[in-house]
């Protein structure tokens, strides 16, 4: 009896895993987030984890002369699929089903072929535990050698009966098992539908396809007039109530750098993050110290190089990040500084640096222009002011501006309720009053840029780095315009 013996405790101890498995590593791998699914009259609650790139789109609009709107695009921001958790763990989860359930089959096969075994044992038990009480009764049938084997073969059987019932319990419990994945298999399976019918691998390239028609479109587009602002996207809370953050305006979209920069005003470091994943969680990253302080919160990242005014000055600084090393600065002849013509907020934005579709540009005011705003096109190498503009505007009136498309876009308070109420087209030298509002949802914001790149806004509003995508209105080029 040593072998079956053997037998039965091997499928017991395996039996055991798999329930451990069940009771303990598949509940925490079925934690996916607060998602309800219903099915013939019973709900299951499904966990899926939040991706962190979650709502952060591109939107790109598309309207003829007349006004009339042709097309909308809101796509995923870039590689967004490939790092969705959701879809992935997803995936994960449904191979460890599809494993678990073809492992649970084997075991109820060997158990049924086993149990049928142990049964017919069980019976060999009974009938020799029966003849054992007939020879006890009668021990005239029996001499006392056979007597003494038949009971020494009892005693062997005799502990296989408890064994038998709690091998029936293991089976049943077998049986339960394959029934909750089987359950669970068409609760994932609704899952999947909900997120789409496509194969993972398959909805990718259509992504990827979908992304390459964008930009092609975009191209098409070229520049527009701002007709629109989303919804706040927060993207983290970190840092003081005042600072900048920022990508580069300019370089490949396959670089997802993020630099920020705490306070505004005598800060000297600079943390790079690898992605802006990585910027939501705090982590692999790198810090620039900067040779001189820097001013306000009007800083932009340009071609891989960092722009800011230095502190308690009209110099503008680039600071090339890969040399750690300052390539050039040059003064701002007459431009204010150290609160002598900031933004509403104060906080020593004098000089706010900035980037668009057309290049980079200085937004500052100076004795000269009465406190008003001044534009100037800047040569990026040289710093060289190539262009100025006077907008008529009052600084110290201004919340926040921003350039899209050579058009300056001006916010009438830095606080709660404001709203784009100014813009400034640089290519007629004329302006309009703007009636554009936006959510200012923590109702302190020190720092408003456009990034052309991305077609976003980059916002540090008390204390929480927020994004809002743009819509823009735009006149469709023709093969035969010029």
């Amino acid at each position: 009896m040593t072998v079956p013996l053997l037998k039965i405790g091997a499928v017991l101890s395996t039996m055991a895993m798999v329930t451990n498995w069940m009771s303990q590593t598949l509940p925490s791998l079925v934690g996916l987030n607060g998602t309800t699914i219903s099915r013939g009259g019973t709900s299951e609650k499904i966990t899926l984890f939040p991706s962190p790139e979650e709502g952060w789109q591109i939107y790109s609009s598309a309207q003829d002369p007349d006004g009339k709107c042709v097309c909308t695009v809101v796509a995923p921001a870039q590689s967004m699929c490939t790092r969705d958790p959701r879809s992935r763990q997803l995936r994960q989860l449904m191979e460890k089903v599809q494993n678990i359930s073809q492992s649970m089959e084997v075991l109820h096969l060997r158990t049924e072929r086993d149990l049928q075994y142990i049964t017919k044992t069980g019976s060999l038990v009974s009938e020799v535990n029966s003849k054992l009480k007939v020879a006890s009764e009668s021990t005239r049938t029996l001499d006392p050698k056979s007597f003494q084997e038949l009971k020494d073969k009892v005693n062997q059987l005799l502990p296989l009966l408890p064994v038998l019932e709690q091998y029936k319990t293991d089976a049943r419990m077998v049986v339960k098992l394959k029934e909750e994945v089987r359950n669970l298999s068409l609760v994932l399976l609704a899952i999947q539908e909900e997120m789409g019918a496509y194969d993972y691998e398959e909805l990718q390239q259509r992504v990827l396809l979908l992304e390459a028609r964008l930009h092609a479109c975009m191209q098409k587009l070229g520049c527009g007039k701002l007709t629109g602002v989303s919804n706040p996207i927060t993207i983290r809370a970190s840092g003081s109530r005042f600072g900048s953050w920022m990508t580069d305006t300019m370089i490949p979209s396959s670089d997802n750098r993020v630099w920020s920069m705490d306070g505004y005003y005598k800060g000297r470091r600079v943390l790079e993050y690898r992605t802006l994943n990585d910027f939501m969680k705090g982590q692999n990253f790198v810090q620039h110290l900067l040779p001189h302080p820097w001013a306000g919160t009007g800083h932009v990242v340009y071609n891989g190089s960092l722009y800011y005014n230095k502190y308690q000055s009209n110099i503008i600084i680039k600071y090339h990040f890969r040399s750690r090393s300052v390539l050039v600065q040059r003064s701002l002849n007459g431009a204010g500084y150290n609160n002598t013509f900031p933004y509403s907020w104060g906080g020593s934005s004098d000089i706010d640096l900035m980037a668009d579709e057309n290049g980079l540009w200085a937004v500052y005011t100076t004795i000269q222009n009465a406190g008003n705003i001044v534009i100037s096109r800047l040569e990026p190498q040289s710093l060289e002011v190539l262009q100025t503009w006077d907008t008529g505007y009052p600084k110290r009136s201004a919340g926040e501006s921003f350039m899209i498309c050579g058009t300056l876009y001006v916010t009438n308070s830095h606080l709660a309720g404001a709203k784009i109420y100014f813009a400034y087209y640089t290519n007629s030298s004329s302006y309009e009053y703007t009636d554009i509002p936006f959510h200012n949802q923590y109702s302190h914001i020190s720092m408003l840029d456009y990034n052309p790149r991305e077609r976003v806004l980059y916002t540090w509003n008390n204390g929480h780095q927020v994004l809002y995508n743009v819509t823009l209105f735009h006149v469709i080029k023709t093969s035969g315009d010029a």
